[in-house]
């Protein structure tokens, strides 16, 4: 009976691992010993650098040109009027005059703004079908575009769900007042979007021409014309592959966000940017807001090599070398000027080179402060710096 078992354990396979150097961990490593000198270089240096970048990028950010414009309040007429759904069909416009005290240089860029709608909701971020974007032949009922997916007739829709029926639909257009003379901003309405998005996650169904792709679906509810007429002067441009449709569906994490909606095309007057002057946007109204309290607003911005005018990372960067009152490092029992630095020696000698710090026994430690460990520690008067 022994001789069986034992010949089952030597024909079983062993689940120890190999014999080599990797596998044993024994391969070999770089293990710094960190000094007080080190350490507190790096410190600095690191700290250095974060305060140089922070200070690069807020001069950076400081620099862009910008003028943002609400409108909705400016536009209030057609703000009423399409409060009432079945108002749709008729046309309204207005007009908001503004000036550029200040010449625009280099690439000028066109945003739209919303305030206080919320993209980020669970069941809003997934009413779309990917697959139906692609150009496949889906069953969209199985998706998650309810309600918006078919008519009661059973027409399906296209595109389908929540995000693409609520497409911002406002016509911006920009007009420059020279003297007597009034001249339309030439605007680029391509280009706008990512590269993956129009090139990778977005396509038309296969067919001789767009529109017959498109038969048997039905435009979204609150779309004035079907998918396949979005741009009927640039075919690059149309349907599923619609540079508005497709900014529009990268839906945004916030309730204020913005998305980029034209580029000044730099030709004629206009090849150095937007000369400063009087200029009016003429806009076509027709996406509500009043209903959610809502604000809409136009952006006109240049860029920089670090990005528009966002001073975020540059805040980030600098804040970290802002001085801590030391509030949340403990004190020692007695001596109330004093702060931990989290560092411990077993060596006093690694200690007695630094100024201006004070060296404490375990003794004065373990008062009212029981467990601490048999180091010595080091201590500073007063707040200490993060750099």
């Amino acid at each position: 009976m022994k001789s069986k078992k034992s010949l089952e354990a030597q024909t079983r396979p062993s689940r120890c691992p190999d014999n080599s150097a990797f596998k044993q961990q024994k391969l070999p490593a770089w293990k710094p010993q960190l000094t007080i000198t080190t350490v507190l270089s790096s410190f600095f240096v690191t700290g250095a650098f974060c305060l140089s970048a922070g200070i690069c990028l807020i001069l950076s950010a400081n620099s862009v040109r910008e003028i943002q414009i609400n409108y909705s309040d400016k536009c209030s007429d057609c703000s009423k009027l399409r409060e009432n759904s079945s108002n749709w069909n008729n046309d309204c416009y207005c007009s908001v005059d503004f000036m550029l005290k200040e010449d625009m240089l280099g690439d000028v860029f066109m945003y739209y703004g919303l305030q206080n709608f919320y993209q980020n909701h669970r069941r809003y971020v997934i009413s779309r079908s990917d697959a139906q974007l692609l150009g496949r032949d889906v069953d969209i009922q199985k998706s998650y575009c309810a309600p918006f997916t078919t008519y009661r007739n059973g027409t399906p829709m296209a595109p389908c769900g929540a995000i693409a029926n609520s497409i911002f639909n406002d016509t911006i257009d920009l007009f420059y007042n020279l003297k007597s003379s009034v001249i339309q901003v030439p605007l680029l309405k391509t280009g706008n979007s990512w590269w993956t998005d129009k090139n990778v996650k977005f396509r038309n169904p296969k067919s001789h021409n767009l529109s017959s792709a498109f038969a048997g679906t039905a435009r979204p509810p609150y779309w004035q014309k079907p998918v396949y007429l979005l741009d009927e002067e640039d075919e690059r441009n149309n349907g599923y592959i619609n540079d508005e449709l497709i900014v529009w569906m990268r839906v945004s994490a916030f309730s204020t966000f913005r998305n980029l909606y034209r580029r000044v095309s730099r030709t004629r007057q206009f090849a150095d940017g937007l000369p400063a002057g009087n200029y009016t946007f003429r806009i076509s109204y027709n996406f509500p807001v009043s209903k959610f309290k809502g604000k809409k607003h136009v952006i006109l911005s240049t860029m920089v090599w670090s990005g528009g005018s966002n001073p975020f990372l540059g805040i980030a960067y600098t804040v970290d070398c802002l001085p801590d009152d030391g509030a949340t490092n403990p004190t020692i029992p007695g001596k109330a000027n004093f702060r931990l630095i989290l560092y411990e020696a077993s060596r006093l000698e690694d200690m007695q080179t630094i100024s201006g710090y004070t060296q404490v026994e375990p003794e004065d430690m373990r008062e009212g402060m029981p467990g601490m460990p048999e180091y010595y520690f080091v201590f500073k008067v007063g707040s200490e710096s993060k750099c």
